[in-house]
């Protein structure tokens, strides 16, 4: 028997089978050789010099069996060329400026084997889709979510004349058809979005997910009195579909976080003050609460985007134009759910309460207003601009 030289790396392996765990020791242990090409395993199994052998030719390592259950194995010099070709996709907390499509799906800061193709993400730039901001609140976002069946209390009491639940009916008819739209958009985003910057994507995920739960609750809160859902009208439908075509990921953001769930949210916090009951109320808060976070999300990315480029609030400018100029005839916010939005507001049909209602509708359109203007302004845009860029956002609201 030769005897193993002592400079040998001795691996034991007792009675542990080759083909049974065996072959991970002995592969972990010839990466982990230093100064030294050879490892000698120590094996109480019967065949396991053939299977030894076996693996060694697989794998072009020298092999010789020295006998009374020692194998010496020769490390090829290129035995670790996966790891050692591997290319490292940035650095774990600092995304790189241009992702590169060969990382495929790995994680940031992986390493990552040559030969991957296949995938494209067209938001595939940090500078589009990324701030330092974005880890923090994804967390406060996955932390916010709620369940429907426990967060709201369903089995209250709801006794409201037939005229204002009626008009309940059609406005959350109204907030479904805008919660598909607001849930669309970010589903495709997310994925075209490059895996590196994770955060990003998965805030979109969440978002996509907040949406899907207020469809839900707004569809059980109108089908908790009525067999059926109200009017969807075509001036609605059409303010919508110019959000969901819009293409570029910065463009969408702007028209639906920062102006339509921007308004959309003062109509919740509106819907809250003159909800007729508790459950209304609820719904809409929950939603407002989500709606809010959306916006946040959407600001501290374009306000991100605007100081790298500030070019970009021209483009902005073009865009909201350009929509404006889609929808010049359309009929903008359907009668039903102004009529809907004016009772609710007045309690009652009698004459002098409809003439308050009315005017807490306008009180509104002014309150979102003025909320889009500030948002316009903290992106960069002047007074002047802002202002004739907030009134010229769509009638539908969102």
């Amino acid at each position: 028997m030769k005897p193993a030289p002592k400079s040998d790396e001795i691996l034991q392996l007792d009675g542990l089978p080759f083909l049974e765990g065996g072959f991970i020791l002995v592969e972990r242990a010839l990466r982990s050789l230093v100064g030294s090409d050879t490892l000698c395993v120590a094996s109480g199994e019967v065949d396991f010099g053939i299977h030894l052998a076996a693996w060694c030719r697989q794998r072009s390592c020298g092999f010789e069996e020295i006998g009374g259950g020692l194998y010496r194995v020769q490390r090829p010099q290129n035995f670790s060329v996966r790891v050692a070709t591997a290319i490292a996709a940035g650095a774990i907390d600092n995304p790189v400026a241009a992702a590169s499509e060969s990382w495929g799906l790995a994680a940031r800061g992986a390493l990552v084997e040559p030969g991957i193709s296949g995938f494209y993400f067209p938001l595939n730039r940090r500078d589009h889709v990324w701030t330092r901001r974005m880890a923090a609140l994804y967390r406060r976002a996955a932390a916010a979510q709620w369940n429907p069946d426990t967060a709201i209390d369903w089995h209250q009491n709801v006794d409201n004349p037939p005229e204002i639940e009626d008009a309940i009916v059609q406005i959350m008819t109204y907030l479904i058809e805008n919660e598909t739209a607001a849930l669309v958009i970010p589903a495709r985003f997310a994925a075209q979005v490059h895996p590196h910057y994770a955060e990003t994507m998965q805030l979109l995920a969440i978002q996509t997910a907040d949406e899907a739960r207020h469809i839900e609750i707004f569809t059980r809160r109108a089908r908790l009195k009525r067999a059926r859902l109200a009017l969807s009208s075509a001036g609605g439908q059409a303010s919508l579909k110019t959000l969901i075509d819009t293409g570029d990921f910065s463009e969408a953001m702007l028209l639906l976080s920062v102006l339509g769930e921007g308004s959309f949210l003062s109509l919740l916090h509106f819907l809250m003050s003159h909800a007729p009951d508790t459950l209304t109320r609820q719904v809409c808060a929950l939603a407002a609460k989500d709606e809010a976070r959306h916006i946040i999300f959407a600001m501290t990315h374009l306000t991100a985007a605007v100081d790298n480029d500030a070019a970009l609030l021209a483009r902005f400018a073009t865009a909201i134009r350009r929509r404006h100029a889609e929808l010049a005839k359309t009929a903008g916010l359907n009668d039903e759910v102004f009529y809907a939005l004016t009772l609710l507001a007045a309690g009652t049909t009698d004459p002098a309460a409809i003439g308050r209602g009315y005017q807490a509708v306008q009180r509104l359109e002014r309150s979102m207003h003025r909320a889009r203007l500030r948002r316009l302004m903290q992106l960069g845009f002047g007074k002047s601009d802002a202002q004739a860029l907030s009134e010229i956002h769509t009638r539908n609201f969102m």
